[in-house]
């Protein structure tokens, strides 16, 4: 194999782990804030979720800038809207107003999952294709 393309086959590894972790961390802040957990432990978990991702996000959209990505900007732009909401539920969780935080974790669980199977999975075919 070529090192470009095992360039990009452990490009897409690291990245697919990566996703599995961010999946996993959102998994148990849906769980923890749908059980009661205790609010301290709900925000440690969460600031987690939010420092993992902030990573993640970087490592993904250099990943793209170094493979002239031409979907780059709207990929960004959900980046964006994630860190967003993950922010907002930080704030809310902070005020004591946890209320509507579960809905909302699940629903960021489904746009996460859906950007992951959907723009992701078309970057990675991108990076392994090598285009």
């Amino acid at each position: 194999m070529s090192d470009i393309k095992t360039f990009n086959q452990a490009a897409n590894d690291d990245t697919d782990r990566e996703h599995q972790v961010q999946l996993a961390l959102l998994e148990k802040l849906c769980v923890a804030l749908e059980t009661g957990a205790d609010a301290a432990n709900t925000s440690q978990l969460l600031n987690e979720l939010i420092d993992y991702s902030e990573a993640h996000f970087m490592s993904e959209e250099l990943l793209m800038r170094m493979k002239s990505y031409d979907d780059f900007e709207d990929h960004q732009d959900d980046h964006r809207h994630m860190l967003e909401v993950l922010r907002s539920l930080a704030a809310q969780l902070a005020s004591g107003q946890p209320s509507v935080m579960a809905a909302q974790t699940r629903d960021m669980l489904g746009f996460i999952s859906q950007h992951i199977a959907t723009r992701d999975k078309r970057l990675a075919d991108h990076v392994r294709l090598g285009l």
